[in-house]
């Protein structure tokens, strides 16, 4: 047994986790990044006296919203299950975690994609309006366009909290790092274990700011 070894637990299942965290964040991210999208820029569009407003899909949005937003991960986690039943097949394992963080986080990316397109200059619209523009090209062609900025600052965000519930998903055996700190650290006393997951955490978290910081900049200069 090597240095590293006798450090980590096991140089194997470290890496593995880590793998596993990558891999339920990155999985997360795409899925509930599509289906915010979705949501948020229908949030946008419907809201009263917007480019396509409409109370009751604007209401119904915003209700699902503002219900499954503030609730917190491991209480979600628990509510899901039958959900991930269904769909997964299973409520423990990576697949079944990354099935309930992509949902969750499906409806904070909706709030922050609504927020960060409220925030675009109503004069551009206006502008574009005047120019005879379609209301879809208005959407996609001149809001979401001036907005990107801001929502690449968002979906910042939304990565550090997906890495955080990816976390909190090893309280359910849910694989990744928050697993493995737990089973073969916080359950063993060994506080290497723990502390290496916990760097390797924040390692993750700090690289997925700066590039989306880096891109948020080079989106704003364009």
């Amino acid at each position: 047994m090597g240095f590293f070894d006798g450090f980590l637990g096991s140089t194997d299942v470290f890496v593995r986790a880590i793998g596993q965290t990558l891999f339920i964040v990155s999985i997360a991210m795409v899925v509930s990044g599509l289906v915010g999208l979705v949501m948020g820029v229908a949030l946008y569009a419907t809201r009263p006296g917007n480019l396509f407003a409409n109370r009751l899909v604007f209401g119904v949005l915003g209700l699902l919203v503002n219900v499954i937003r503030p609730i917190p991960f491991v209480i979600f986690l628990l509510a899901v299950g039958p959900l991930q039943s269904l769909v997964v097949g299973t409520t423990i394992g990576t697949e079944a975690v990354t099935f309930a963080i992509a949902i969750a986080a499906g409806f904070a990316v909706a709030r922050i994609v609504e927020q960060s397109l409220v925030g675009v200059d109503p004069g551009v619209v206006e502008a574009a309006r005047a120019m005879g523009a379609s209301r879809a090209a208005i959407l996609f062609g001149v809001v979401v366009r001036e907005g990107l900025g801001p929502l690449v600052l968002g979906y910042t965000f939304i990565f550090v909290g997906i890495v955080d519930m990816s976390a909190q998903a090893g309280l359910v055996g849910g694989g990744g790092l928050g697993d493995y700190a737990i089973q073969y650290g916080s359950q063993r006393y060994d506080w290497g274990v723990v502390y290496a997951a916990l760097v390797a955490i924040v390692a993750i978290v700090v690289l997925g700011q700066f590039l989306g910081n880096r891109l948020a900049r080079a989106v704003m200069r364009r």
